[in-house]
């Protein structure tokens, strides 16, 4: 199953790819919302994983555009963010993502609601 992972922090990316692909997960990474789009439209993904606040455009902004293309539509994605007001909440949900984890989160909890996400 392919992961793509969208977070400007290299740190923060890198510790989450490497408890997926522990998971046994194949996992692709991007450093921004814009990449985060293109990478998913040409390699589709079975799940994105977009953090909210990024550069050149953000993760609801992605997930909006993503959610708008015939290849990701239906395409599960989970946003993190450490964003967790209930306006924010809404957002999430305006922009069409599937999932909202708040951090900090236990790479655990990401994996779960991933293998939640696409069975």
């Amino acid at each position: 199953m392919k992961v793509l992972i969208a977070d400007d922090e290299l740190r923060l990316r890198k510790v989450v790819a490497l408890h997926l692909k522990k998971s046994g997960f194949e996992v692709i990474e991007a450093g921004n919302g814009q990449q985060a789009v293109e990478i998913a439209v040409e390699v589709n993904p079975d799940v994105i994983v977009l953090d909210v606040m990024m550069p050149e455009k953000t993760g609801l902004e992605a997930c909006a555009e993503l959610k708008a293309t015939e290849q990701c539509k239906n395409t599960p994605i989970i946003l993190l963010t450490a964003m967790a007001e209930s306006e924010d909440l809404k957002k999430g949900e305006e922009a069409g993502a599937d999932a909202y984890l708040t951090k900090p989160f236990s790479p655990k909890e990401l994996i779960d609601i991933i293998k939640s996400k696409v069975q």
